[in-house]
């Protein structure tokens, strides 16, 4: 399986495993919510080694 092109932004296991979570959902309220998870997620981890 291929990473999603987000995990180099997002670095923690739990960040990466609610990444996969919330883009299986439809719709368009679910997709409002990952792009607010991924720029949030991308600010909190900014700092942090990439684990790949």
């Amino acid at each position: 399986m291929n990473s999603p092109k987000a995990f180099r932004w997002i670095k923690t296991d739990c960040g990466r495993a609610k990444y996969i979570d919330l883009s299986s959902r439809n719709g368009v309220i679910p997709k409002l919510r990952l792009g607010w998870f991924v720029l949030i997620a991308c600010i909190r981890d900014a700092n942090l080694p990439n684990p790949d």
